[in-house]
């Protein structure tokens, strides 16, 4: 059995995770606009302290795009929002990080990076929509969809 990690990497990509590095102010972040759950899409910004503790999230609901079946991300075509909480970030560079896993929850819906065992075999997954999957290593270098 794999065992949870207290730390893992979240390397940005031109898939999943374009939006993942250092804030000005030094703290970790990770930029979403895929986070979603039946009905709704969410427009999430994750913040960790510099030492890679979690410190907040921020999120925006947005309407979740017509003809996106369920259960699969899909940009909420939010993109002044999404700039906009670039802009808060200030000056921020795309780089791999680490951090810890974390979830919160925000008007009844889990936030964050949880951690599951199944079968022996533990994962860090992005929450809502569970759309992204770490494992052993926590490298950050593949993850599954």
């Amino acid at each position: 059995m794999t065992q949870a990690p207290e730390r893992f990497t979240i390397v940005p990509d031109d898939y999943h995770v374009p939006y993942a590095g250092t804030a000005e102010d030094g703290r970790k972040f990770f930029l979403s606009d895929e986070l979603f759950t039946f009905n709704s899409a969410y427009v999430g910004l994750f913040l960790w302290k510099p030492d890679g503790t979690f410190d907040e999230v921020r999120v925006d609901e947005a309407g979740r795009a017509q003809g996106v079946p369920p259960g699969q991300a899909a940009s909420a075509g939010e993109d002044e929002l999404v700039a906009s909480r670039l802009a808060e970030l200030g000056k921020y560079v795309l780089e791999p990080i680490e951090v810890a896993p974390f979830s919160v929850e925000i008007d009844g819906v889990t936030f964050g990076w949880v951690g599951e065992d199944y079968e022996g075999t533990y994962s860090i997954h992005i929450e809502p929509g569970n759309f992204i999957a770490y494992y052993e290593p926590w490298d950050g270098l593949e993850y599954d969809t």
